[in-house]
């Protein structure tokens, strides 16, 4: 297979951490051939999707002890190639969000590509459809309370009966801009008028769930069957898992109501052509699902001894042969 990633630059990417290089790796060992590209490279010539793509030869990350060792020169770069998208037979989009204008751009473009020929993972219309923060709200039945709003008295009255709040960004990332809010903080004013943008802009509130203490699981999905878990554990006094933000990766296992969600959630990951996604569970509730470059799997691999980046690319050669 030939395959292209349109990625973040990949010099700036850690490949002890970054599943798109889990996944490039394993395609690579597979014997497939890898090739990337950067959403700002795009473009549409008669009609067509094209882009500046170089191919890409990786040397693999190994585990040793419990860590993954970087070979020194991990990766060696060519020349760039302009290309139609539709020569590859698969184009995984994991450009990091947030979700700006260009970014919605870059889906438009890939919308030309014909799907008969080339497998685009995630769909680009899914990724327009599932904002991370607000998709997670048609599933009401496991998550948490929640309200998206920019009205002040809203979040307040929302607060009063509750022991906090997390309030979030809707285009946030990594854990950035979340809040934790309580009632009775002096700041409480400034805080919303900074985070909504003085009211012109709705952000998410979710009740805060003490069980955050105890870690945020990240399940990885791959065409809405969960394959890994890790569990991001805050540490020192900050309230956020995000390993962004300095959250401790552990081992967890998936239980039977993880599982209850994953089913809840996945025949509408698959409608939306959601093939590889992230969802993030607390206390036994969904609060998000990841949708544009979800990550975990070398936390995964290294807890429990897998590669799910070869799973990940064994499914893609069935599904291209089943269509093919």
């Amino acid at each position: 297979m030939k395959l292209a990633f349109i990625i973040d630059p990949i010099t700036q990417l850690n490949p002890g951490h970054d599943t798109s290089v889990a996944i490039m790796e394993a395609a690579q060992v597979l014997g497939h051939q890898v090739w990337t590209t950067e959403a700002s490279q795009l473009t549409v010539v008669e009609g067509k999707a094209w882009s500046y793509l170089q191919a890409v030869q990786l040397k693999p990350v190994e585990l040793i002890e419990g860590r993954w060792q970087v070979p020194r020169d991990w990766c060696r770069v060519e020349n760039s190639v302009f290309t139609c998208l539709e020569e590859m037979d698969a184009v995984f989009m994991r450009t990091d969000p947030p979700v700006t204008i260009p970014y919605l751009y870059a889906t438009y473009i890939l919308d030309l590509i014909d799907t008969k020929k080339t497998l685009v993972i995630n769909s680009p219309e899914g990724l327009r459809t599932a904002n991370e923060k607000m998709y997670a709200l048609q599933f009401t039945s496991v998550i948490p309370q929640t309200i998206v709003t920019q009205n002040k008295a809203v979040i307040q009255k929302f607060l009063e009966v509750r022991e906090g709040g997390v309030l979030k960004p809707l285009g946030g990332k990594a854990g950035e801009g979340i809040l934790f809010l309580e009632k009775g903080d002096r700041n409480f004013n400034s805080l919303i008028e900074v985070s909504t943008q003085r009211g012109r802009e709705p952000v998410m509130i979710q009740e805060y769930l003490p069980a955050a203490k105890e870690g945020d699981k990240r399940i990885v999905l791959l065409d809405g069957d969960p394959i890994g878990a890790v569990n991001r554990i805050p540490t020192g006094s900050e309230f956020r898992g995000n390993m962004a933000v300095g959250g401790k990766a552990a081992k967890v296992d998936i239980t039977e109501r993880d599982l209850e969600i994953c089913a809840t959630v996945a025949p509408q990951l698959q409608a939306d052509g959601l093939y590889f996604v992230g969802i993030d569970i607390i206390g036994g509730y969904l609060t998000e699902v990841n949708v544009t470059s979800p990550t975990g799997i070398r936390e995964i691999d290294r807890f429990n001894n897998v590669r799910l980046g070869e799973k990940v690319i064994k499914w893609l050669e069935n599904k291209l042969n089943f269509f093919k």
